[in-house]
């Protein structure tokens, strides 16, 4: 029972970022605008993965069908590019910022219908700009946002001009894992295999 509740306390500690790069056209494309190594970040709220959010596509095969998305690695957009490169970045919380951050984030799943991507913001970082779009986010705008709304102070700007660069940048953010996504030593390894059942059509959605 003490390990237990150990294990828990040690658990709820930390929430983290997910910073990736699939590799795909559309990957690319920012990655020339940016020259940074990861162009999507993502908000996670335990070290096994299970339960990661972000503003993304909503199918693979499609980057402009794009929204607030529940991502799973094992059966979501991730598993149709098992070649994806990560940086797993760590942030300490108090229970207090975890439940503030839960239902920040509770409020984005029941209303994501009403939530688009926002890539008028994406020229808005170019340029330096804070363009920001009613119920409309991009990856990393959403991460600072659902940050700053669960009390957590990270940045002295707008959350429509954090990239997910400038989370690798920032000393409060601890790196725990970097390299390929799937070896990742605290993903299930019995689930893993089943990505790469997609590894046939990965090749060929790397041209949308």
């Amino acid at each position: 029972m003490r390990k237990n509740l150990t294990q828990k306390t040690t658990r709820d500690r930390y929430i983290y970022v997910l910073l990736s790069d699939t590799g795909t056209l559309f990957s690319k494309l920012i990655k020339g605008f940016t020259a940074a190594p990861y162009n999507h970040a993502s908000l996670v709220l335990d070290a096994d993965m299970n339960e990661i959010y972000s503003f993304g596509r909503k199918q693979a095969n499609n980057p402009l069908d794009a929204g607030f998305v529940r991502e799973d690695v094992y059966e979501g957009t991730y598993s149709h590019f098992p070649n994806t490169r990560c940086l797993l970045l760590r942030y300490e919380v108090t229970p207090e910022e975890r439940k503030a951050l839960k239902a920040v984030i509770g409020r984005f799943d029941c209303n994501k219908e009403h939530y688009s991507y926002n890539l008028v913001g994406l020229v808005g970082v170019l340029l330096n700009r804070d363009l920001k779009i009613k119920n409309s986010y991009f990856c990393s705008q959403f991460v600072a946002e659902a940050l700053r709304e669960g009390g957590i102070n990270v940045w002295d700007r707008p959350s429509s001009l954090v990239t997910p660069n400038d989370f690798l940048k920032n000393n409060k953010f601890k790196a725990v894992y970097e390299g390929y996504l799937y070896d990742y030593p605290k993903l299930d390894a019995s689930r893993i295999h089943y990505a790469n059942r997609y590894q046939t059509r990965t090749e060929a959605l790397n041209v949308n």
